[in-house]
């Protein structure tokens, strides 16, 4: 359709297989590859140097540090000539080329468990070129409590009542060399405190609307009213169960139409300017009319048989996240 096509349609979190990491310039059964960007107009992805949780030890730090940084420079290196596509490090990069008609190729950090307690770690993702980090994943760290705890690591339900003081540290020093603020995974205390800790908005880069599906990994009303209150965000993402409730065999059959609705009711509760789309491909997301990025014009179709414009559009798949890229590197400076 000739909306989606004229969008900068920006996926805002997919997952990338590690160590065995099939190159996204040909076909693959990743989610996401270069081909399937193409033919669904996804016309740019921040993949995701993901560490899953572990034992809260310099060792454990140290290997998911080290596993991070290598994953960073694994996702610019996809990034080719040869494959029309192009790493970008800002919102001006980005947008140069799109209108080049390159792919575009970010990068970001999923848990903070890989600093460990070496805030100088931060700036040396934001030199690789990561635009964000997530504060943490399924399970507590040394920055912040999990939505999820994992007791088969010795989680309670809390370790820090929310953020830690090493986590507001790790906040101020991310708003100094630029990298946004992702609080997904995030227990409500831990990101109610960061979207207040923080001089520039935060985002949630894959969740969903708590007041449609009851799941730990999605966001209130009175959450969804702070990242308002601090101009940040909220992103929609395809893991279907977080969209509905699972049917009585166990199984979610989550539809684009679930989805949209998690975006009108977003939109209805904080506006437009504060709502976006992400999937999480290669990470859990997918279902039954976007199983993958070949089919990404379906959401466009979808949230435009709802009303939605080719302003309202451009905003929720790439307007709103470059705002907030362009607002830390304003503050970074």
């Amino acid at each position: 359709m000739r909306v989606h096509a004229a969008t900068l349609s920006l996926d805002a979190h997919v997952d990338i297989p590690w160590p065995d990491t099939p190159d996204p310039a040909g076909e693959t059964r990743r989610c996401v590859d270069f081909p399937k960007m193409r033919r669904g107009g996804m016309s740019a992805a921040i993949f995701i140097a993901y560490l899953p949780q572990g034992p809260r030890t310099p060792e454990g730090h140290a290997e998911a540090g080290a596993r991070a940084e290598a994953m960073l420079r694994g996702i610019a290196a996809s990034a080719t000539p040869a494959a029309r596509a192009r790493f970008c490090r800002d919102a001006a990069e980005l947008e140069a080329a799109h209108a080049a008609g390159l792919l575009g190729v970010l990068s970001a950090v999923e848990n903070g468990y890989a600093m460990g307690d070496d805030l100088s770690r931060l700036g040396r993702w934001k030199r690789l070129g990561a635009v964000y980090l997530t504060l943490t994943h399924n399970g507590h760290n040394l920055l912040a409590d999990s939505a999820i705890p994992r007791p088969d690591l010795g989680d309670g339900l809390a370790l820090h009542g929310g953020l830690s003081a090493l986590g507001r540290q790790a906040i101020a020093e991310m708003n100094r060399v630029g990298l946004l603020v992702d609080v997904s995974h995030a227990s409500r205390e831990a990101m109610l405190g960061a979207a207040e800790a923080s001089r520039t908005p935060v985002v949630a880069t894959h969740t969903g609307c708590r007041a449609l599906r009851d799941h730990p990994r999605n966001l209130d009303d009175g959450q969804l009213d702070a990242l308002k209150a601090c101009a940040g965000l909220v992103q929609i993402t395809a893991v279907g169960a977080f969209l509905r409730d699972p049917a009585p065999n166990g199984k979610t059959h989550a539809t684009v139409a679930d989805y949209a609705d998690h975006v009108d009711h977003a939109v209805r509760r904080i506006g437009i300017e504060h709502v976006g789309l992400s999937s999480d491909f290669d990470g859990g997301g997918g279902f039954e009319g976007w199983r993958d990025a070949s089919e990404t014009a379906a959401v466009t179709a979808e949230l435009h048989r709802r009303g939605y414009g080719a302003r309202e559009i451009g905003l929720l798949w790439s307007g709103n996240f470059l705002r907030l890229m362009r607002l830390a590197a304003l503050v970074a400076r």
